[in-house]
């Protein structure tokens, strides 16, 4: 019997608000997930619609395909939490027989509805095209999760993935041993070939001095704003304290480095080439750059700045390298608005590790479980400044604002900027404006300011630390952002995927077939999209198996897109926009990894006007902002670009 395909989840959303009164307006760039239905393994029939109400972790998996397993033991690992954590799981079985279907469910001991979808019709209606893919809906309907990249030969996949959900959902971390109280963790040591040459770099060189390391690359301008920044503010600091300096190149380009380095002005005597991504792995970097590690004289590594916010970095920065070097820390704190906990940190570093024990450190997961993070009578008591100036928004959604933390107790700013907050010490008349007879019954100060004590946290044993319910985490070294493919840009950048989709770069393997090389690795490597790194086209794979990936797609030249997307992705900053940059320099550093003399003789005195033949920036460059002249697609049908925003989730 063919199931029945309901139309979009948003009609039944509407339902609700008319039952439910006002709901606040969604972004245009979210999507709700399609409704559909149907039968499931065992002959119940099963709607989407049902979930409405309750966040959804969907999974599609081709029991067959060895990469389902890891996925749905990941999966299953975290299934006994949806009660506690408010979240169902709703599998749908794909490209196999339900007898098939059934026994892949009985041997791994899945206990979460399963669809059978042995004929096609739903994934073929989301326009799904991996075998295995996640996607996760909140509670009104709307998709802010996805992924679709997994490797099964990863011994420890299962748990990767296990991760990724567990931070998508706000689930607690799995079991690990934890760093002790005030402990901090150890940068690794390693070795580096030098841009000019000579000895290599050592780390193990530069003990017992600070060091400030940073992975950059050559043609991104938020490295360059980075390093801008930081060159000159280390040398401010006296020589026998300052910090040493090491930027890591993330492409092993040489002279491409040295003349975008000589454009901007920097020198720095410690510059690397992280040929073979020795270096990215070993500080297991996945995503975006600028990524900056601090660390101390002991090689600890005290904080760490992933992307540069021009608005926000450069003072955490500054104060991040005062504090390594052992000199005044100076307070730059944001005079309009509020700071957020990392800053307040850089000083009151044990007030700030006892903080994340608490359950003030995951208030605003408190929100998410109970799908109310959209709710305004809800979200004040839950987060930083709520609708005051330079504090949280529902719209902005900021993440440094997220959760009750040091300027909820002390103030905006603390002391230093809002003296008369706190009034003799006398925190009730603070915790009251929340904790009241309304939302907190039953509170009693005494007994409960115990709890949230910087002092007596610090003086509990690990136990009781971690009996508080708080979040501390265990160390600030995993990241995963991956390629996605160009499917994933398609949903917000429809014009630019129109007219990349009518250039050669989308039939690059078509030269290959030609000559009969589409399966040359050494050819592969110019002719897809991220060819053998994290997400994108995978060494010795066939080309059939990853179309999106087997051309050179948009991230060719944009770098990795997973940070950027996502409906509460940073979109300034996590990607490279083009449209500001010069198409015969910087453009052509891009370009001609691939363009070279070798290969194409004589491309780097055609580039401006071979840019130009294809150009597709619909964007103001670093702005976000739609150019006066943007074409946008109008035709699109809602139920056809599913499968792109499903896509565009993904890992």
């Amino acid at each position: 019997m063919q199931p029945s395909i309901r139309t979009l989840l948003v009609s039944l959303w509407l339902l609700l608000v008319l039952s439910a009164g006002p709901a606040l307006a969604r972004s245009a760039n979210e999507r709700p997930l399609p409704s559909f239905e149907g039968l499931s393994l065992d002959n119940q029939r099963l709607s989407i619609s049902d979930y409405v109400g309750k966040r959804l972790l969907l999974v599609f998996f081709n029991p067959e395909i060895a990469e389902a397993r890891p996925v749905v033991e990941a999966i299953q690992a975290i299934s006994g939490l949806r009660t506690s954590h408010n979240f169902e799981v709703v599998g749908v079985s794909v490209g196999s027989t339900r007898t098939k279907s059934k026994a892949f469910r009985d041997e791994h001991h899945l206990d979460f509805s399963i669809i059978d979808d042995s004929l096609g019709r739903i994934t073929q209606r989301l326009g799904l095209q991996a075998s295995v893919t996640i996607v996760a809906a909140d509670a009104e309907g709307y998709l802010f999760w996805g992924a679709s990249h997994f490797d099964a030969k990863q011994s420890d996949e299962a748990g990767r993935v296990e991760g990724e959900i567990r931070t998508a959902l706000r689930l607690p971390e799995r079991s690990k041993q934890a760093l002790a109280f005030g402990e901090k963790q150890l940068a690794p040591l390693f070795e580096g070939i030098r841009l000019d040459g000579g000895e290599p770099f050592r780390l193990q060189d530069h003990e017992g001095r600070p060091v400030v390391l940073i992975f950059f690359l050559h043609t991104c301008p938020h490295c360059h704003h980075a390093l801008q920044y930081l060159v000159p503010q280390i040398e401010k600091i006296p020589a026998d304290k300052r910090p040493t300096l090491v930027a890591v190149s993330i492409q092993d380009r040489p002279r491409a480095v040295r003349d975008s380095l000589k454009e901007l002005g920097v020198e720095m005597q410690h510059v690397l080439l992280d040929s073979g991504r020795k270096l990215q792995d070993l500080f297991q970097l996945r995503g975006g750059v600028p990524d900056i590690f601090f660390l101390d004289k002991q090689r600890r590594i005290v904080h760490r700045i992933q992307g540069w916010r021009d608005k926000r970095d450069p003072a955490l920065a500054r104060m991040t390298i005062a504090k390594i070097s052992g000199t005044k820390i100076p307070y730059l704190l944001n005079p309009r608005g509020y700071t957020g906990s990392d800053v307040c940190g850089v000083c009151h570093e044990l007030e700030l590790e006892s903080w994340q024990y608490t359950k003030h450190a995951n208030a605003y997961d408190t929100l998410v479980t109970h799908a109310a993070e959209r709710k305004p009578e809800c979200i004040g008591c839950h987060v930083v400044g709520f609708e005051a100036p330079g504090g949280y928004s529902i719209e902005d959604a900021p993440a440094h604002l997220e959760d009750v933390s040091c300027e909820n107790c002390h103030g905006r700013g603390g002391p230093h900027l809002s003296k008369t907050f706190v009034q003799a010490g006398n925190y009730e008349t603070v915790c009251v404006t929340c904790h009241n007879p309304t939302h907190s019954l039953g509170f009693d100060y005494s007994s409960f300011r115990k709890n949230v004590s910087h002092t007596r946290i610090a003086a509990m044993t690990p136990a009781e630390r971690e009996a508080l319910g708080g979040t501390r985490p265990g160390d600030l070294m995993p990241t995963d952002s991956d390629y996605v493919g160009s499917e994933a840009c398609s949903g917000c950048h429809p014009a630019e995927f129109a007219t990349w989709e009518k250039s050669a770069h989308a039939r690059s393997l078509a030269s290959l077939e030609k000559g009969d090389h589409s399966g040359d690795a050494a050819c592969q490597a110019c002719h897809t999209t991220a060819f053998d790194l994290p997400g994108g086209f995978p060494k010795g794979a066939s080309t059939s198996a990853h179309p999106d990936l087997a051309r050179v797609g948009c991230e060719s030249c944009h770098g990795p897109g997973e940070a950027h997307i996502g409906d509460k992705a940073k979109k300034i900053g996590t990607i490279i926009s083009l449209a500001d940059k010069c198409d015969s320099c910087v453009i052509l550093q891009i370009c001609g990894a691939c363009h070279d003399d070798a290969n194409d003789p004589g491309f780097a005195f055609e580039v401006e006007d071979k840019i130009e033949r294809q150009r597709h920036g619909t964007i103001e460059a670093g702005t976000g902002r739609p150019l006066e002249q943007a074409i946008r697609s109008q035709d699109a049908r809602p139920e056809l670009l599913v499968g792109r925003i499903l896509e565009s989730l993904g890992e």
